[in-house]
């Protein structure tokens, strides 16, 4: 595995695979970034790295936009798999199964190194230099209620007691020079930690890294038990730890590679108004309200800072990308931890993760002669008990001739082998998320809704001879014929 360190390594091996696009082109930080973005998500377009922004120019800073989005046809999940430090082309599966091997190593906890070789204190921002307004921070959608500083980056808090380090992507927006107002749900690990400072009254100390080395947005997206450091988690995949230094005034540790590191305490008592902000259902957003207010006392940054900018909305972005991959690859391994005849699982993107697919094994019915529905039960159960299932509203339940990572094969299996009338099992009242558009304002607000499991299952209907093949290139000719295909294919004129 192929450690990459920081954003601008990660920005180097985009560029060698030609998934990286500078624009010296001027740009303006007021809705145009935003919209290169998401036009760039929509034609899966290399990442656009911003490098002349109306009002900063001369500064140095840049921004990079969608740097988890999907990629071409030739290595489409290429930004996931290389954050995660595997080749550029390696599939969906692959990704999968390297997230869970490491699920069950020890935690490699960060490594301390000296604050003078740790580039993100090449700039020291106290007292009355503090302004947030330094950086090209865009403002991204036409409807949002502010610039949103931190939409890919990483909060860092602990608890009061410093038993548990918490690092997580949550949204935040700049309220004033010195101020940020942030999305701080309740039921959410960062929630859970702000709510034991509150308890002491005492505002909590937090440090928010952007610009971070590309694996760490996706620990901070992996929904781990309760207790457990992501950073840690991270060491483990890679079998070496982050490496970190102190922060300039609170008392935690930052990625030392961090573009940008700012830092503070979020108060107990006290709001400003925030959003509304577009988020990974795809629709715009019309809601705002009084969240937590985030004080700041220090920023550190690189010289010539890069910003990640993630412009959220319609599939696929980075909170389908990134949340999906590692949702997906915790609920695979406690599904495998329930023995149960999975083979891998997979968040649809396209779905705006409102479709999670799982894929046993084409022959369970031969060593698990139960009916599909008593399989399905036991797979829902398992799906929707855990925080990773927390926002999963729907599971596709197929058979592993299905490619889980094809939409075209998802739609295709659902399409087919659901029965209309008895395909479904239903889980009501389950803990579920509050921003699927469908609920009603009761669900929204006790976080509980139905879900639901498809049954796509075909094993158990019929005997092992007579069940239905997939009809596919691979299954339908001869291997001489299409081998005779393959080989002739440029000479039919395709390219």
């Amino acid at each position: 595995m192929k450690h990459l360190r920081s954003l601008r390594e990660f920005v180097e091996e985009l560029e060698s695979i030609g998934e990286l696009r500078k624009i010296d082109e001027e740009v303006d930080w007021s809705l145009e970034i935003g919209a290169v973005i998401r036009r760039s998500y929509d034609l899966r377009a290399p990442a656009p790295l911003f490098t002349n922004i109306t009002g900063y120019q001369g500064t140095g800073f840049r921004v990079l936009g969608a740097p988890g989005g999907l990629s071409g046809p030739g290595h489409p999940l290429a930004r996931i798999a290389l954050a995660l430090g595997l080749p550029a082309d390696a599939p969906g599966r692959d990704i999968m199964e390297t997230i869970v091997a490491a699920r069950d190593k020890p935690g490699v906890p960060p490594q301390v190194v000296s604050a003078q070789n740790a580039p993100c204190k090449e700039n020291i921002l106290l007292g009355d230099d503090i302004d947030l307004y330094t950086f090209p921070t865009p403002l991204i959608h036409g409807n949002d209620g502010g610039r949103y500083i931190q939409t890919y980056g990483m909060n860092i808090a602990r608890t009061p007691d410093g038993s548990w380090t918490n690092w997580s992507v949550n949204r935040m927006m700049i309220a004033g020079r010195d101020t940020l107002a942030c999305l701080i749900p309740g039921p959410q690990h960062l929630g859970i930690i702000r709510a034991q400072w509150a308890k002491e009254n005492k505002p909590m100390p937090v440090a928010l890294a952007l610009g971070v080395e590309p694996g760490l947005p996706y620990v901070g997206a992996m929904p781990l038990p309760e207790g457990a450091d992501e950073s840690h988690f991270l060491g483990a995949l890679f079998g070496e730890g982050v490496e970190v230094v102190p922060a300039e005034t609170v008392d935690l540790l930052v990625p030392a590679t961090a573009e940008i590191v700012i830092e503070g305490h979020i108060a107990f008592d006290e709001t400003v108004m925030e959003g509304p902000m577009n988020e990974y259902p795809g629709y715009n957003a019309l809601e705002k309200s009084p969240k937590p207010v985030f004080h700041v006392t220090a920023i550190t940054h690189r010289d010539g800072a890069i910003l990640p900018v993630v412009a959220a909305g319609p599939p696929v972005e980075e909170d389908h990308t990134v949340t999906g991959t590692m949702h997906a690859a915790e609920i695979l391994y406690q599904l495998r931890k329930a023995d149960l005849p999975v083979v891998s699982t997979w968040f649809s993107f396209e779905s705006a993760m409102h479709w999670l697919i799982v894929a046993v094994r084409s022959d369970w019915h031969d060593t698990l002669p139960v009916p599909s529905a008593d399989l399905a039960h036991k797979i829902g159960e398992v799906v929707f008990a855990g925080k990773a299932g927390f926002g999963v509203p729907k599971v596709l339940l197929v058979e592993d001739d299905i490619d889980i990572t094809n939409i075209n094969d998802i739609v295709w299996a659902f399409a087919t082998r659901t029965h209309p009338e008895h395909g479904e099992v239903h889980f009501p009242a389950e803990p579920h998320v509050q921003l699927s558009v469908y609920l009603s304002e009761a669900e929204a607000h006790s976080y509980r809704a139905g879900k639901v499991l498809y049954n796509c299952l075909l094993a158990d209907l019929f005997d092992e001879k007579n069940r239905p093949v997939k009809g596919s290139f691979e299954n339908g000719w001869p291997k001489v014929i299409r081998e005779r295909v393959l080989s002739r294919w440029e000479a039919y004129g395709y390219r």
